[in-house]
């Protein structure tokens, strides 16, 4: 293993982006931004991205994990957009099959006075058939109908006489964060420079008013300026913030829509598949998705959401609310007989989804839920190349199409590599551990598993739990900051792990242990550390004030 000077690093990142003149610099460490980066580096342009938080430290982090097509869309008349995301679904598993793994769905059919509506049962039936015929047929199965007892077994937690059927259909999951973190990487891997925690205070323009780079501003160094012959805009919500910068007033262009996810442990819920719920009085559905296995085959917690409501807030801080964790609850409790109240949630996230008002002109909804998740490319009259919209199934497709009008911007041509692209991780030769307490790390870490496992056998005490009840170890905090530019204890808590949205309070609790661990990498004083531990703390406080003293 390598020894790896962080701060030096960092510095050397940041002088090279002062230095170079970009082809593209590309604002925003999302899943978007960093599709970008990556298929742009790939195709042999000089390429910066910039990020003022952390990677995936805003919506890229908070979505709920499915790589999918969505059936719903289907009922929308979205069949071009359900094709394409399960095409893209089918290569995000081939290129980062250690990240995304196949998960069966389940749609209870419910009875109606004793008697399953066959009026229901068929519509669902064609449409499953028509979602496997426009591509779900790619994971390798097919959609099939479940026996009211079969049905049972995967949520025993129902209430038996309710349960007429069932459907079952095959989809992925993903760590969000992780696919961020390995689409960083990669893109550096390939000669980028990707920078978190460097803001962009405002876009140049040359003489001619055309964009030319960006003045930027990293929390641990001065402010200075990108040279890039194209500027692209992939901050999501935060796209008309940038493109006030460029234009000197706001577009509006972005209806942000927040969606709301709630972490209840899975012995109240235990579904073995995730299952879909209808929420009573709503034409809306909730994914009830188990999480963090154990050794035996079971799960540790459930998931639950997402809400998807028209949000007026501030985008810097949606936080989830009580009337926010009383509507999934309600759908929750609806569908089980445990009667899981707010004193069981052990962590809730929020995130917004970046919805474009219009695309091609279509007539805007006053539900976001009926708001298309088509993405959309557009460009300023400085040049500055805006995407938009769009899913976190579909990013290398939005990806392409960003890059394809950059190179039209600069009058070159170069074919796109990323269908094929595997993403850091991914060698399938890599050995697999025996190690019951390490298996959790391949699908964390892939081919990588084995850096961490070299770690652990350096200090054994780097292969002790990092926060108390969960999987993660804390040789994953010190190879978080080493190679996956980690640089706060909120970006290990957060997102290198998902501690902080799968049990706060141990997360909390953990707190000063892992900064304590990682100071030494980053420099951190005794003060540093207080510092960390309390601005964390304060963060997660504030959720909980939110969500009106959530325990």
């Amino acid at each position: 293993m390598p020894v790896v000077n962080v701060q030096a690093e960092r510095r050397e990142s940041l002088d090279h982006a002062k230095n170079e003149q970009f082809d593209v610099l590309v604002i925003g460490g999302g899943v978007t931004g960093l599709g970008v980066a990556v298929d742009a580096v790939t195709r042999g342009l000089k390429v910066a991205l910039v990020e003022r938080d952390d990677f995936a430290s805003g919506t890229s982090s908070k979505s709920s994990k499915l790589i999918h097509g969505g059936v719903r869309y289907l009922q929308q008349g979205e069949v071009a957009l359900v094709y394409e995301a399960l095409h893209e679904r089918h290569r995000l598993k081939r290129n980062a099959p250690h990240l995304v793994q196949t998960l069966p769905f389940m749609i209870p059919i419910l009875k109606r006075d004793g008697v399953v509506s066959r009026k229901i049962a068929r519509a669902l039936g064609s449409a499953l058939w028509m979602y496997d015929l426009t591509g779900g047929w790619r994971i390798g199965k097919f959609h099939r109908r479940l026996k009211a007892d079969k049905a049972f077994t995967h949520l025993p937690t129902m209430e038996r006489k309710r349960l007429g059927s069932a459907y079952l259909y095959f989809d992925a999951m993903a760590d969000d964060a992780r696919i961020c973190v390995a689409l960083a990487r990669t893109a550096a891997s390939y000669g980028a420079s990707v920078l978190n925690y460097t803001r962009v205070d405002k876009i140049l323009h040359d003489s001619h008013g055309r964009a030319c780079g960006a003045i930027v501003k990293p929390h641990d160094g001065e402010a200075f300026e990108i040279k890039a012959r194209v500027v692209v805009n992939a901050a999501g919500v935060w796209s008309d913030e940038v493109m006030t910068t460029d234009e000197g007033k706001n577009p509006e262009s972005i209806r942000p829509a927040k969606g709301v996810h709630l972490t209840v442990p899975w012995s109240l819920v235990r579904n073995d598949i995730a299952v879909v719920i209808p929420v009573p009085g709503d034409k809306r559905s909730l994914f009830l998705i188990p999480w963090i296995s154990n050794y035996d085959g079971t799960y540790q917690y459930t998931y639950v959401g997402t809400t998807d409501t028209d949000y007026q807030g501030s985008i810097d801080d949606p936080h989830c609310t009580r009337i926010d964790i009383d509507y999934v609850l309600k759908a929750l409790n609806a569908a089980v007989t445990t009667k899981i109240t707010a004193d069981d949630v052990t962590a809730v996230w929020s995130g917004l989804r970046p919805l474009v008002k219009s695309v091609s002109g279509e007539k805007i909804s006053s539900r976001t839920a009926d708001l298309s998740r088509r993405h959309k490319v557009s460009k300023s009259k400085s040049g500055v190349i805006t995407i938009a919209g769009g899913k976190l199934t579909t990013y290398r497709k939005m990806a392409q199409d960003t890059v394809d009008e950059v190179l039209a911007a600069i009058n070159q041509s170069a074919r796109c590599k990323t269908k094929n692209l595997k993403l850091i991780g991914a060698d399938s030769n890599a050995r697999k551990t025996s190690d019951a307490k390490l298996m959790h790390l391949h699908s964390r870490f892939g081919s990588e598993t084995e850096k961490i496992i070299s770690m652990i056998k350096q200090d054994p005490s780097l292969g002790e739990p990092l926060t108390e009840g969960l999987p993660y170890l804390r040789a994953e905090a010190v190879f978080a900051v080493k190679f996956e530019m980690a640089r706060s204890l909120d970006d290990i808590l957060s997102r290198r792990t998902r501690a902080r949205i799968i049990n706060r309070r141990a997360s909390v609790d953990s707190a000063r242990s892992v900064a304590e661990l990682i100071a030494p990498l980053l420099g951190w004083s005794d003060q540093e550390i207080n510092n960390q531990v309390l601005h964390y703390c304060n963060s997660c406080a504030d959720e909980d004030h939110a969500a009106l003293q959530l325990q």
